[in-house]
C-alpha cells in the first residue's frame, strides 16, 4: 500500500451518458502516484460499488465508492456513490469527502454541479476538472466557479462524446482550457503533472 501522500492538486471529473466507459478510459491511463481524483457520474445506488471495484481491478490508482469522510490522497479514486452527492473538503492540508442524502441537482444524485462547487472552494488554483460526455448541462455552472477560483479546465470534444450535451454546456460557458479527444485526456492529465 502506497503511504497516503497528500496530493497537492485535485482532479475531479464529471460524467453522465457514456460516462462509465469515457471515465474508465481516462483513469486507465494515469499512474499509480497521481493526484487524488474525485468522480461523479449519473449512476444509480448499486452500481457505482460494482463499477469502482471494476476499475480498482484494472487501473493503477486505488479506486473506491466514497463513503462519507474518506481521504483524498496521491493515487487514489473516489466514486460517488449513487443516490448521493460527494462534496470535497478540506481539514488543514488534507482533502477528504463529504457523502451526502442531500436534495437532487439537475435532476441527479449525484450531480456534478454540488461536486464542482464544493472542489472550487476548496482546491482554488489545485484544481483541474474535466467534463466529459453526458446529457443535459450538469457541471456547467460548476466550471464556471472553477475558472473563478483558478482552477484549470478540460472538456471532452464533440467527436468522442456518446452525448455532447454536458460538454458543449461547458465549453459554451467560455470556461474551458481545453477541448480534447477522449483518447487524449488521460495523457494530457498526466502531463499535468510533470
Amino acid at each position: 500500500v502506497l503511504k497516503q501522500e497528500k496530493s497537492d492538486k485535485i482532479v475531479a471529473i464529471g460524467a453522465s451518458t457514456g460516462g462509465p466507459e469515457a471515465v474508465y478510459k481516462v483513469i486507465e491511463k494515469l499512474p499509480e502516484n497521481y493526484y487524488g481524483t474525485i468522480v461523479t457520474i449519473h449512476m444509480p445506488a448499486g452500481f457505482t460499488k460494482s463499477y469502482a471495484e471494476r476499475l480498482n481491478r484494472s487501473c493503477k490508482m486505488e479506486v473506491k465508492e466514497a463513503e462519507d469522510g474518506d481521504k483524498l490522497y496521491k493515487g487514489r479514486v473516489l466514486i460517488a456513490p449513487g443516490d448521493y452527492h460527494m462534496y470535497l473538503k478540506r481539514r488543514g492540508t488534507e482533502f477528504y469527502v463529504e457523502v451526502k442524502k442531500d436534495p437532487i441537482y439537475n435532476h441527479h444524485r449525484p450531480a456534478v454541479d454540488p461536486m464542482f462547487f464544493s472542489a472550487a472552494d476548496e482546491a482554488k488554483e489545485k484544481l483541474i476538472a474535466v467534463i466529459l460526455t453526458g446529457m443535459g448541462r450538469d457541471g456547467a455552472e460548476g466550471i464556471e466557479e472553477i475558472k473563478k477560483g483558478g482552477g484549470h479546465t478540460v472538456a471532452q470534444d464533440e467527436k468522442s462524446s456518446v452525448v455532447f450535451g454536458m460538454p458543449k454546456a461547458a465549453i459554451e460557458s467560455g470556461k474551458i482550457d481545453k477541448v480534447l479527444p477522449l483518447e487524449e485526456i488521460g495523457k494530457y492529465l498526466v502531463n499535468l503533472q510533470k
